[in-house]
């Protein structure tokens, strides 16, 4: 091997971890004059970035993408000084690195890509800091696309339904959806015919944007009308149309009725129903003129209408049922009035009973939300209202159907209930089994519509599960007071409730060595997961162990995954950097006693930084060391450095 004298590393500095520290006091002659070395235990950091590129889908220009994370870490022994972050081209960054970061922590950095033109745009995210490797850099590469509009129109006609002439009639939409990438410009939104237009859409729609257009139909004379409502703007197809139609009727007044029959329940005989309501419009385009309003049979009405109802206003008209005999009871409700069609009528029909008790439910069903098996849900309550003329004699409340078990009941009802009188029914459902469960509230009682029945419904699920996705975690070998990089878990409810999480705990004989962080929260919906992360920073050599345990409400409750790992002793090199031009990077030799080094480096290829971590090292043992420089040939090597050696702890 060729060797030529250089100015060669004259310091070297040496820690060992989990031992007291070392100084050795070493002398080379070198030129004339003594170097002098001191080994020390030196801190320093190691920094790395993950992943190492970043690729974007494609954004259309001017946009933003959704932020990408890369993970900066400091897996050294020392501080890492972070100087500058920086992202060039279309792409900027956030991070929560601040200007220092400890050893063994890690921070993260967002970044967000704004296309400024269409086509593939790259960049880099620069970190520099103290570190042997500054400054870090991460490849940052996206494509932007051009923008351009593109309108959608729903419905694609409109049809009116016939209007007297001189009148306007309600409103019908349009809704202008810009599906495109780019922002939609109109420049004008115009209706032709016996038809008029509104909206909100401006001057401009984004993209993804919708707006409306509401028209209105007024005929200037009678018959079949047409018309287009039209869209000009930036986008393709422009102008956009919609046809328009409607039917214009002779002007006058247009008698509109809100339902054409009205139908009572059952009522005894000799009381009166609760009111039903009738709505009459005047649609036309002149005031209608009331003559009468009369009804027949075992009916009756009040009414708001007075002789005259002005275009577009309305009136109610009230009908009550009072039978005076059993069985099917029918009249007819008449208005007479001015309008085309009069009289204008609503037929009503309705059912006497037997004067005495009647009941009615304040609802025909109660339907209970999702409730775990085995489980017991609030009450819900029925009222039951005794709206006949005579004591109601209730014999009994039971629950029948599929899943009478499932469901429970309690009430304040007692054997009688009097005339105009209320009792409770309270209901809770506990499911046996998942799926659907069913069962009814029957009220078995002296009146003509005995039993009654109110249908029970709900939803048993299954109760929550807790999987994890591994039993065990396993470190290997990991330098002392290092912490490693993280392994993860994944808790997953399998069930179909939710899971609640009482505590994530480390317990065993080295769990002060193991530490977790998670995303779990207190609880986990149905069919989700979160995440455990654990590290391992072991705080002596050999084989170190403990377990992950999760507390919750699973029936499995408490799930663990046993952790393991190994703690190994290494010996950190340290040395001045020569001064001598031409240097690509150091070997390091090693030697069991002194002067003894091997003419073998440790290192395969010479390292760039000044520093160099020996973890093939054995507890007990004492190591000597020397360094040389490597010229930029890659065979060319000063004269060793100053010798400078460890021992290593045994335990």
């Amino acid at each position: 091997m060729r060797r030529r004298v250089w100015q060669r590393p004259s310091l070297m500095t040496i820690a060992i971890v989990a031992t007291c520290l070392m100084f050795l006091l070493l002398s080379v002659s070198c030129g004339g004059g003594t170097t002098e070395a001191v080994a020390t235990e030196t801190a320093s950091p190691s920094a790395s970035v993950s992943p190492a590129s970043l690729t974007f889908s494609s954004v259309a220009v001017g946009s933003s993408s959704r932020a990408q994370a890369v993970t900066l870490s400091n897996a050294g022994n020392g501080a890492l000084t972070i100087s500058a972050i920086t992202a060039s081209g279309d792409f900027t960054q956030t991070n929560t690195c601040g200007t220092s970061l400890a050893a063994g922590n890690s921070c993260t950095l967002n970044v967000v890509f704004t296309p400024s033109a269409s086509g593939t745009r790259s960049g880099t995210l620069t970190i520099s800091d103290n570190s042997a490797s500054s400054p870090q850099s991460v490849a940052l590469s996206g494509t932007g696309t051009a923008t351009a509009p593109a309108v959608s129109l729903s419905p694609t006609s409109l049809a009116f339904s016939s209007q007297p002439v001189g009148t306007t009639s309600g409103t019908q939409a349009v809704t202008l959806t810009n599906t495109g990438s780019g922002a939609l410009t109109i420049s004008s939104i115009a209706a032709s015919g016996d038809f008029a237009q509104d909206s909100d859409c401006g001057a401009a729609v984004a993209a993804g944007g919708s707006c409306t257009i509401s028209v209105t139909f007024s005929p200037t004379a009678t018959g079949t009308r047409s018309g287009t409502l039209s869209i000009t703007d930036n986008a393709a197809g422009s102008p956009h149309s919609i046809s328009l139609s409607g039917t214009g009727t002779a002007a006058g007044p247009t008698v509109s009725l809100s339902a054409t029959s009205l139908t009572f329940s059952s009522q005894p005989v000799g009381t009166t129903s609760g009111a039903q309501s009738i709505t009459l419009t005047n649609t036309g385009n002149a005031a209608l003129t009331v003559s009468t309003v009369a009804i027949s049979g075992d009916f009756s009405q009040t009414n708001g209408c007075g002789t005259s109802v002005a275009s577009g206003d309305s009136c109610t008209i009230s009908v009550s049922f009072s039978p005076t005999a059993t069985g099917t009871r029918t009249g007819t409700l008449t208005i007479t009035d001015n309008a085309t069609g009069s009289p204008h009528t609503v037929s009503l029909s309705g059912t006497g009973t037997t004067a005495g008790p009647a009941v009615s439910f304040s609802s025909s069903r109660l339907t209970f939300s999702r409730q775990s098996v085995s489980t017991t849900s609030s009450a819900q309550t029925l009222t039951l209202t005794n709206t006949g003329n005579a004591a109601l004699t209730i014999t009994s409340v039971t629950l029948t159907g599929t899943n009478t078990s499932d469901f429970a009941e309690t009430n304040t009802c007692s054997s009688s209930v009097a005339a105009s009188k209320t009792c409770t029914i309270s209901v809770t459902f506990t499911p046996s089994a998942s799926g659907t469960r069913t069962a009814s509230v029957k009220v078995a009682d002296n009146a003509a519509s005995s039993p009654q029945t109110v249908t029970l419904t709900g939803t048993g699920v299954s109760a929550a599960s807790a999987n994890l996705s591994a039993s065990s975690l396993a470190f290997g070998s990991q330098p002392i007071a290092v912490t490693s990089s993280s392994q993860s878990v994944t808790l997953t409810n399998g069930g179909g409730s939710s899971l609640t999480i009482s505590s994530l705990s480390l317990s065993g004989t080295n769990a002060s060595d193991f530490s977790e962080t998670s995303t779990c929260g207190s609880s986990l919906a149905a069919g989700s997961s979160c995440v455990i992360a654990v590290m391992f920073t072991p705080a002596a050599s050999g084989t170190r162990t403990a377990s992950l345990s999760v507390a919750d409400s699973a029936s499995s409750s408490p799930q663990t995954v046993s952790l393991s790992g190994t703690g190994i002793h290494d010996v950190i090199l340290s040395w001045a950097a020569s001064t001598t031009s031409g240097i690509m990077g150091y070997y390091v030799y090693r030697g069991t006693k002194a002067g003894g080094e091997s003419s073998t480096p440790l290192n395969s290829t010479p390292v760039s930084s000044t520093t160099y971590t020996d973890q093939s090292v054995t507890s007990g043992a004492t190591y000597y060391y020397t360094v040389t420089a490597v010229a930029s040939d890659g065979a060319t090597q000063s004269s060793a450095s100053n010798e400078a050696n460890a021992t290593v702890p045994s335990t």
